[in-house]
């Protein structure tokens, strides 16, 4: 899509992508306990990324960034009750 077609671009920056961390965060969290849900919620998942590159709004890199913050809110939503425990008095 070219960049000029793009009517409702937003005026600041676009880094990272929001809504491709947001399903990679929920996709990645949700994979150890209901693998057939992860599995299912992966599809969306990737097409989610692509839209945001080829509608424009976002590049590449965005995506990358936001998959890869995705993944780490995720690492820390499935360890934070486990360090939680181990801090207890």
């Amino acid at each position: 899509m070219p960049h000029g077609d793009v009517a409702d671009r937003p005026g600041s920056s676009s880094f990272p992508s929001g809504h491709t961390a947001a399903a990679v965060a929920f996709t990645a969290a949700a994979a150890p306990s209901w693998p057939w849900a992860a599995a299912a919620c992966a599809v969306p998942t990737v097409l989610v990324a692509a839209e945001r590159v080829h509608s424009g709004a976002h590049y590449p890199s965005d995506v990358a960034a936001g998959a890869v913050i995705g993944g780490a809110a995720a690492a820390l939503v499935r360890t934070a009750p486990r360090l939680l425990v181990r801090c207890r008095p």
